[in-house]
């Protein structure tokens, strides 16, 4: 109160939940005694006096002055008239201090007239120093009201592990007592959905055409594979379950499985049965669906178990030829009940129906399918929950879902078919000029960004009109085609080969400089060269044609900046190869820098300092017969003349 002396500071601090209600306060209070105005003096490094009564400067309480300067400072101070400094006669700078809002307290502060040096940073270390000690306090209190919500939250937990039953006490009717009675009628109302999603699986058969379109209208095979598993397990209550589909080597391989230990869901593959093995190699060789139950060669059985759906007696689990002596399907996860289904397309192997094909290069035509093709894949289920096996009316919905599987594979593949060949020449089997266009781009942006080089060569077979005038079309075709053969077997697999037009071919070479480059185009000269290709003659006659090739060699991104720059440039450059009389190659000219300003150019005659024949550089072994750049370039159209 006004008039009165301060005896004691505090602080009454209201407590409030997230919500924004309120929980109770907090009250502190500091005595203001001696003690106290010593460490707010010792703190602050100035001197403090405390006037008992705000209004006057005296009578003094607890001063910190020493007596010999507490008289002049007091005097300075009755001499301010509100929040002023003054010095005193002895160079002491006098400050009063009023009440006011955060500080009720009437002080005289007073410092020498030459202040210690750090003072204002152990003052602004003081401040940082409360304000963390009050952040920590403050979050020591939030963390003791939120416990209780940590606690629900580890109930909730136990409830999403499958326990419906548990239940929260609810104690208090405040929020949290409202949050525990809410989890309590969640709990019971999912177990009642638990039921009904129980009840509805017998719906779900009904509703099987309605799949069947919807897997009919989508190409994403993993996608169609993934549905298909998930509903047949949820249609049959089983465990686990998988989809395995035959590859070019007459193995089934994992494509989508669920629940399976020991196979990663995102590495399928892993699973791998040999064809007339355990019950999906069984399964797959024989094109029957099994049903049945296996167990360990020394557990006890209730009675016979079955090895199929006709309940054979004499399927026991152990001399079942789709378990091994463990009593466990041989190379399959370990089960007590299982039901597998084949699916299958005739002609069909896997997605391209022609084997493995070799990476970077389309597939080719012709190759027969291998044996048991009719085989597709299997689809199969382990461990009925809830039930002691599967049933007759499980096989017959397994059926169900493995023929919308089949047509949906099958729609899959030749999806697939016709987007390959959308990308690849009909005659050579190699990628088109579309495709080209894509992987040109594509190659020079990973090129950009990971710092590496790309090659491009452009090859032109030499002299093919006149093979064309003298063997005939079919002649030449036949040169096409083995020339194709003998370009897929020089280069790598990362290596694409592309059929750009008619008698022009290019090859795309991945991380590979000029040097690489030019033992590839080195290669390729000389397995053309070195053997004549084999054709039909006049009348059926076999003869043998010697064929040759130019090429250029281009660089990206010695020779250009861009994936039509560079195809560019090896196009200049088999113009250069074409010039030098043919059967050769030439690297690409560097592109000619932009000059800033003129300077004196003395013109000599320098060589490559790698050696390589390079487009518009004279060629001793083609003296007399012109190079690029003696004379215009020869027709497009007309080079392979």
């Amino acid at each position: 109160p006004a008039g009165r002396p301060v005896r004691a500071l505090a602080v009454r601090v209201q407590l409030r939940d997230p919500a924004g209600a309120d929980l109770g306060a907090v009250a502190a209070a500091q005595p203001v005694d001696p003690a106290f105005v010593a460490r707010l003096a010792a703190v602050t490094g100035v001197a403090v006096t405390l006037l008992d009564v705000p209004a006057a400067a005296e009578p003094v309480g607890h001063p910190t002055e020493t007596p010999g300067v507490r008289e002049a400072v007091l005097a300075a101070a009755r001499s301010l008239d509100g929040d002023q400094v003054t010095a005193t006669s002895d160079g002491r700078y006098v400050r009063r201090v009023g009440p006011a809002p955060g500080q009720p307290l009437p002080l005289v502060l007073s410092v020498p007239g030459e202040r210690p040096p750090g003072l204002y940073a152990a003052l602004v270390g003081a401040v940082v120093l409360a304000a963390l000690l009050a952040v920590a306090a403050a979050w020591r209190l939030a963390r003791a009201t939120t416990r209780p919500l940590v606690e629900l939250a580890g109930a909730v937990d136990r409830v999403t592990d499958g326990d419906l039953t548990a239940r929260v006490p609810v104690r208090s009717r405040d929020e949290i007592g409202r949050l525990a009675g809410a989890f309590n009628r969640m709990t019971r109302e999912t177990g009642s959905y638990v039921a009904a999603l129980t009840t509805s699986r017998d719906q779900l058969r009904g509703h099987l055409a309605v799949l069947g379109d919807t897997l009919a209208s989508t190409h994403d095979l993993q996608r169609i594979l993934r549905v298909i598993l998930h509903s047949a397990i949820a249609a049959t209550g089983a465990r686990a379950g998988a989809v395995l589909l035959l590859d070019g080597d007459g193995v089934l391989v994992g494509r989508c499985v669920e629940g399976l230990g020991g196979t990663d869901p995102a590495d399928p593959a892993t699973l791998r049965v040999p064809v007339g093995t355990g019950v999906i190699g069984t399964v797959a060789a024989t094109g029957e669906p099994l049903c049945g139950r296996c167990a360990p060669a020394d557990a006890p059985t209730d009675g016979p178990p079955t090895g199929d759906p006709a309940g054979d007696p004499a399927g026991d689990p152990v001399g079942d030829p789709a378990c091994d002596a463990t009593g466990y399907p041989a190379g399959e996860p370990a089960c007590e009940t299982y039901v597998a289904v084949p699916f299958a397309a005739p002609g069909v192997t896997e997605l391209g129906g022609r084997g493995p094909e070799r990476p970077g290069h389309p597939p080719a035509f012709g190759d027969p399918d291998p044996p048991g093709s009719g085989a597709l894949g299997v689809l199969v289920l382990y461990d009925r929950v809830g039930a002691a096996g599967f049933d007759e009316d499980d096989l017959v919905t397994l059926r169900t879902f493995a023929g919308h599987a089949a047509v949906a594979v099958e729609n899959v593949r030749v999806h697939e078919e016709a987007q390959r060949l959308s990308l690849t020449d009909p005659l050579t089997g190699l990628w088109n000029y579309r495709y080209l266009r894509e992987s040109i781009r594509r190659e020079v942006e990973r090129a950009n960004r990971f710092g590496r080089m790309l090659s491009v060569l452009a090859l032109d077979l030499d002299r093919f009109k006149h093979i064309n005038d003298t063997w005939g079309h079919a002649a030449g075709d036949a040169v096409l085609v083995e020339f194709a053969r003998r370009v897929r077997g020089e280069i790598r697999e990362v290596d694409l080969a592309f059929r750009h037009g008619g008698e022009e071919f290019v090859v795309l070479l991945p991380e590979t400089d000029a040097r690489g480059a030019t033992i590839v185009a080195e290669r390729l000269g000389a397995v053309v060269r070195d053997q004549p290709v084999p054709v039909d003659g006049h009348g059926g006659k076999p003869v043998r044609v010697a064929v040759t090739v130019s090429i250029g060699i281009a660089v990206y991104p010695d020779h250009a900046a861009t994936g039509q720059q560079v195809l560019d440039a090896a196009d200049d450059a088999l113009y250069a190869a074409k010039a030098a009389g043919r059967d050769g190659y030439r690297l690409a000219r560097p592109p000619d820098p932009v000059p800033t300003e003129e300077l004196p150019v003395v013109a000599v005659a320098l060589s490559p300092p790698d050696g390589l024949p390079r487009a518009g550089a004279p060629d001793p072994a083609a003296a007399g017969q012109g190079g690029a750049s003696s004379g215009p370039h020869p027709p497009r159209q007309s080079r392979g003349r």
